[in-house]
């Protein structure tokens, strides 16, 4: 746990979930510099305080006492915030509560201050910029934060466009300012997102289907490579079998094996909102009628699910928490995804070469095989332990 002290009180933020292993902090250079700007110009916060894409909570908590509505796309950012606040005693006696809603949930009608953590999506800032425009009047003061190397000249001109005249500030600690003026005159748009697109016809069971992709999801306006690669190799299940897309993004590869096996069951799990928005909208639209065989989880992870509960678990692992490479996401994902699996259950990851996932599925599992290989992917596939130690697969892929 790390303490951020400011001109509101020192504050003591953790991510979540926590670990003790993960040497990174909840907060950055970008969330001090916007909240010592706030106090520097003492500006007025009395009104409706919003804050968009606060990642662990550090602009939210940190000015509790004035009833914030945070915005954000992450289950975890969200639950950070959460139990930051607890552990700060949230908000003062008689102060306005703070509210925690998603992107995806109804925007405020009127905001009189919007600070925004540049995100690390420009796709998700204009989407939101574009669902916020609305409720921002010709005296909101608008200030976005982020370090040098998430803003650029792109940025500033989607809230020149979307809100109006914007400039940065002199950079801190490798960190800057935008401040933008409202223009009420600029014309307010309909968001373009979610966009949707027709799949390649070589991908096996979603060959030239479409594909829902909200802001904000990973490759939104195409398939990546890695999951195209990951689609021509899946397996292909027989009779019913309890399926899980972890880190489901839009949800190409869970709906995959639904098509190629009518008889499987889905859970979808993504810590994105809009994500997992993507997945529900996708399924629906390559399996009519499947809802009773799908389910949509936001949440950490498989922390929500049972054990011994599935057969078969896809993923494919972020190795990325904003800027930060680490691979402290998928280990949890190995991990958890260990503990859900029924003996016999597989486990298949889709992930680049150099990552060495494979060493860290042996230690989890006792062993693991490589399905298939790409000059820069790998798809692996570790059996859980049944009682006796075979390692005997249960779906029927082997």
């Amino acid at each position: 746990m790390n303490r951020l002290i400011t001109s509101w009180g020192e504050t003591a933020l953790t991510r979540f979930p926590e670990d003790p292993r993960d040497p990174l902090r909840a907060w950055d250079a970008a969330d001090e510099y916007l909240l010592r700007h706030l106090a520097d110009e003492g500006t007025d916060l009395s009104g409706s305080l919003v804050v968009l894409g606060d990642r662990w909570g550090a602009l939210t908590v940190s000015l509790a006492a004035h009833g914030p509505v945070q915005l954000t796309d992450s289950y975890l950012g969200r639950r950070a915030t959460s139990a930051n606040l607890a552990r700060n005693a949230g908000s003062a006696p008689g102060a306005p509560p703070v509210v925690l809603r998603s992107v995806r949930d109804e925007p405020p009608e009127r905001i009189d201050v919007l600070l925004v953590r540049v995100p690390k999506s420009l796709a998700l800032l204009e989407d939101q910029l574009h669902r916020l425009a609305p409720a921002i009047h010709a005296d909101t003061v608008v200030i976005g934060t982020g370090m040098v190397n998430e803003i650029h000249t792109s940025t500033l001109r989607l809230f020149e466009r979307l809100v109006g005249p914007t400039r940065t500030s002199l950079a801190v600690r490798k960190a800057r300012l935008i401040f933008c003026t409202p223009d009420p005159a600029l014309p307010r748009t309909p968001s373009p997102w979610p966009l949707r697109y027709a799949l390649p016809d070589d991908i096996g069971a979603m060959s030239g289907r479409t594909v829902t992709n909200h802001s904000g999801v990973f490759c939104a306006d195409r398939l990546d490579i890695g999951t195209r690669f990951f689609l021509g190799v899946l397996p292909a299940p027989e009779g019913p079998v309890d399926v899980v897309d972890l880190g489901c993004g839009n949800g190409v590869v869970g709906t995959a094996a639904a098509v190629a096996s009518p008889g499987v069951s889905v859970t979808f799990v993504d810590e994105s909102f809009s994500a997992v928005a993507s997945a529900r909208e996708t399924y629906r639209d390559n399996v009519p009628g499947g809802d009773d065989r799908a389910a949509f989880l936001v949440g950490d992870g498989l922390a929500d699910l049972p054990d011994d509960s599935a057969d078969l678990v896809l993923c494919n692992p972020p190795f990325h928490s904003h800027r930060a490479t680490t691979d402290t996401t998928a280990r949890r994902m190995f991990t958890d995804a260990r503990r859900v699996l029924r003996p016999g259950g597989e486990l298949w990851v889709v992930g680049n070469r150099h990552l060495g996932y494979h060493v860290r599925l042996r230690r989890i599992f006792g062993d693991c095989e490589t399905v298939a290989g790409h000059p820069k992917f790998v798809v692996l596939r570790a059996v859980a332990p049944a009682s006796g130690g075979t390692g005997r697969s249960r779906t029927g892929t082997r």
